[in-house]
């Protein structure tokens, strides 16, 4: 994986400067996390990290992924459904959401880089980040959709 010491560092740094410890645990979900290429569920990671911590519980992953999001190390994917997804891409980017197969993909925009944030939420709200999210259906599942049609 390209760059996993650069971030594996941003971890460490993140996780002293919000005082927590830096333990076998958090690294582990976070390599998992980033290992993943996508935008893996807490039990996605758990069977993963399962592999190379046999002890460890999905109560702790979760946790885990929680803190991970609340430092910064990663983000829950808004809107993904009933299972909370996690993404470890930092980059700005945005996400489209398959609503038939689930998949969520990854793509950059240019025009949805500085989202302007109205006035109004400005000066009464606090806003600590925009996103951008879009649901339709992904290719493979429009391929599907227009041979089942077709026929």
């Amino acid at each position: 994986m390209k760059n996993l010491g650069n971030k594996i560092e941003i971890l460490y740094n993140l996780c002293r400067d919000k005082q927590l410890k830096i333990t076998p645990q958090r690294v582990e979900v976070y390599k998992a996390l980033l290992a993943s290429g996508d935008h893996p569920s807490a039990e996605t990671v758990y069977a993963k990290v399962k592999k190379n911590l046999p002890n460890i519980s999905l109560d702790t992953v979760n946790r885990t992924l929680n803190t991970l999001s609340l430092i910064g190390a990663a983000f829950v994917v808004e809107g993904s459904g009933d299972v909370r997804r996690f993404d470890g891409n930092l980059e700005n980017h945005q996400h489209f959401k398959c609503v038939k197969c689930k998949k969520i993909f990854d793509f950059k925009h240019n025009a949805f880089e500085n989202i302007e944030v109205p006035e109004e939420l400005r000066h009464k709200f606090k806003v600590l980040r925009a996103t951008v999210y879009i649901e339709g259906l992904c290719q493979s599942c429009l391929e599907k959709e227009n041979k089942i049609q077709s026929n």
